[in-house]
């Protein structure tokens, strides 16, 4: 059953803007290859963390709305631990409107 689900992370502030798109299409394109229509995917400005993660004080927060199944979400989801790109990462299945 495919469902809208809304995936927020954050990115390392250091990367340059050419950097953190190169980002935003590997996880369109490895949600994408699961069978999910991406809607949207935009990046957010540089913002102060509340807390130190991975040594970082800062992070680029980037929002992507997708619809896709369970197991495609949970994909992104192992995707997103695994990576060494993402700080921290949340991802919520949204009401259909």
């Amino acid at each position: 059953m495919v469902r809208p689900y809304e995936a927020l992370y954050i990115v390392n502030p250091n990367l340059s803007d050419e950097e953190v798109e190169a980002i935003i299409e590997k996880y369109k394109a490895a949600i994408e290859a699961q069978g999910a229509e991406v809607e949207s995917a935009s990046q957010w400005e540089k913002r102060r963390l509340a807390y130190e993660v991975k040594g970082q004080t800062e992070g680029t927060y980037v929002l992507m709305n997708f619809k896709a199944t369970a197991e495609a979400a949970s994909e992104l989801d192992r995707l997103f631990r695994i990576a060494d790109d993402v700080l921290r990462h949340i991802i919520v299945r949204t009401d259909e409107k």
